[in-house]
């Protein structure tokens, strides 16, 4: 194979996903598009031989490139260049944010995830509605979910409506929205439309705010946008998540469950959920449902996830009800 500095992108990439072995390189290939997926497959192909030389040299020029990325989204790219300076020297810095430069996208607001959500809280919270919805879609769910519990009521579920039903902003309105803030657009932001926001994003929010904030938020939602509020409360507590639940907590969801329910739920979860779960039932109980999974034979996916729902279902009840407490961020702080 060529050397380093004569390979194409594609040719690199290839080198990478090889030496990154065959579960890594998998999880790599569902972010990528159909089309970028059949170059890299037909490069690994014709791949046939690959020296430790041009292997470590593939991959200390990812380990660079990613260390630049970092650094460009940490505080921008005159950051980025004097950090790498610093580790790799002056040449082979300029080198790598020239890589970079081309390509990188770097999400808007970068700046104002570094600063303090209480800061940032007195700079928007008498900006438009759909002006916060935006800022807050770019930052970490924790951050977002400090500035959403402390607007006023009537605001919290008006962005949070907003964030919801966001799809895709034009770069032009970014701008804008980082004009105001006094904040220059990175100029190395992808000038397609940037998809943001999203029921996922409002559902992380939720998931971090305090339990009287998002009551309020979904209460409010249930009666102006009550279609829109089934969507959201169907993601905000998955099966997966019984596993952030104290054994005492699983002990009473498991009460109300009805046996052939959770028996037909677990044929379709992970082995963790499937042990915390039978840790927590008798031992005749477990035994009893594992003979009933294994009777059962294959389930359809769309039973499995009724069940699941079901029981989910029982677990926001029961947390309504005080009777089990969901760990969570905001003020949800236990009083022993």
């Amino acid at each position: 194979m060529a050397a380093n500095s004569e390979m194409t992108g594609v040719q690199k990439a290839a080198v990478l996903l090889i030496a990154l072995g065959p579960e890594k390189s998998s999880n790599i290939f569902k972010h990528l598009k159909e089309d970028e997926i059949e170059q890299l497959t037909l490069e690994i192909a014709n791949t046939r031989s690959i020296s430790p030389a041009l292997k470590d040299e593939v991959l200390d020029e990812f380990y660079e490139v990613c260390l630049a990325q970092q650094y460009i989204a940490e505080g921008g790219v005159g950051y980025a260049k004097e950090l790498l300076e610093k580790a790799l020297g002056a040449e082979k810095a300029m080198n790598v944010i020239g890589k970079l430069t081309a390509s990188l996208q770097v999400r808007p607001f970068e700046f104002v995830r570094k600063t303090d959500a209480s800061q940032l809280l007195n700079f928007i919270q008498d900006e438009h509605p759909q002006t916060i919805a935006l800022i807050l879609s770019y930052l970490p769910s924790g951050q977002a979910a400090q500035i959403v519990s402390a607007l006023t009521p009537d605001k919290q579920a008006d962005v949070a409506r907003r964030i919801a039903v966001m799809d895709r902003t034009s770069p032009d309105v970014i701008k804008e929205v980082e004009r105001v803030l006094e904040q220059k657009l990175s100029s190395l932001v992808n000038q397609d439309y940037t998809i943001v926001g999203g029921i996922d994003s409002i559902v992380d929010i939720l998931n971090t705010v305090d339990r009287g904030t998002e009551k309020h938020i979904m209460e409010t939602l249930e009666i102006e946008e009550p279609e829109l509020a089934d969507e959201i409360r169907k993601k905000m507590f998955v099966f997966e998540d019984i596993l952030s639940l104290d054994d005492r907590s699983i002990q009473r969801v498991l009460r109300e469950v009805d046996n052939n329910e959770l028996a037909v739920a677990l044929k379709g979860s992970n082995e963790e959920v499937q042990n915390v779960i039978f840790n927590n039932l008798s031992k005749r109980l477990s035994t009893m449902i594992k003979e009933d999974m294994d009777f059962m034979g294959p389930v359809r996916l769309k039973d499995v996830e009724e069940a699941q729902q079901k029981i989910v279902n029982i677990i926001r009840k029961l947390e309504d009800s005080a009777e089990i407490v969901i760990a969570r961020g905001g003020g949800d702080e236990l009083v022993v």
